[in-house]
């Protein structure tokens, strides 16, 4: 995980990145403020962890900047006690808020509540796929389209999840057989086509009728 550092105190910034690269992280801080919007965007780290009163723009510009290009999340690190800082740093888009002197074990803690927060999220984005305007939902066993679904078994969405990454490219059905049946030493092939039969089924029932396209001797596309 990548966190960038800004904080214009130097012994702060040091005691950050030290406590930041002890805890395993890979840390960014720059000792000079010209643009830093620009090289957050640049950097796309994982996390930026900044101060509030810097020189040139504040760490709520700074992050008001940042949030029209990029949903990197931003922990606020600084002096202002005031609760209506807290919230002005909320409503700038960040995603929380720590005053000093700060407790690295409770600071290493909210960090990593906020990277598990929005890289689960990012996660459950990833875990869905669409070609052709229908949906698999990865984590679901699940097919959509236009407000209709199907559920999917195990060895049908590892299909659909193989052609939807490789989306406009046939796989060859030897590939398909061994990316679903690796550990089995024999597959008649047509079990292959049962598969795909009862998957045209689904999309039919769903509402779509031609999203596996097959061509004899190359395979399956969708």
């Amino acid at each position: 995980m990548h966190i960038f550092v800004v904080e214009d105190e130097p012994i702060i910034r040091r005691e950050l990145k030290v406590l930041l690269e002890n805890a395993m992280y890979q840390v960014t801080a720059p000792d000079f403020f010209s643009d830093i919007p620009a090289q957050i965007i640049e950097c796309r780290p994982d996390l930026a962890l900044m101060d509030v009163n810097l020189p040139g723009l504040s760490g709520f510009d700074i992050c008001m900047r940042i949030r029209e290009e990029t949903e990197v999340p931003v922990i606020f690190l600084t002096s202002r006690t005031d609760s209506m800082d807290e919230l002005t740093g909320i409503l700038k888009g960040g995603d929380d808020y720590i005053t000093k002197p700060y407790q690295a074990p409770l600071l290493l803690a909210r960090i990593g509540a906020v990277l598990k927060r929005t890289k689960g999220a990012a996660q459950k984005e990833s875990a869905r796929l669409s070609r052709r305007g229908v949906t698999l939902d990865i984590s679901g066993c699940r097919l959509s389209f236009q407000g209709e679904s199907a559920e999917l078994t195990k060895n049908e969405m590892k299909l659909l999840h193989l052609l939807f990454l490789r989306g406009g490219e046939f796989v060859s059905r030897m590939e398909l057989v061994e990316y679903l049946w690796e550990n089995q030493i024999f597959i008649d092939d047509n079990t292959l086509s049962v598969h795909v039969a009862r998957i045209r089924e689904k999309l039919k029932n769903i509402g779509v009728c031609d999203l596996i396209e097959t061509k004899r001797g190359m395979g399956y596309r969708v």
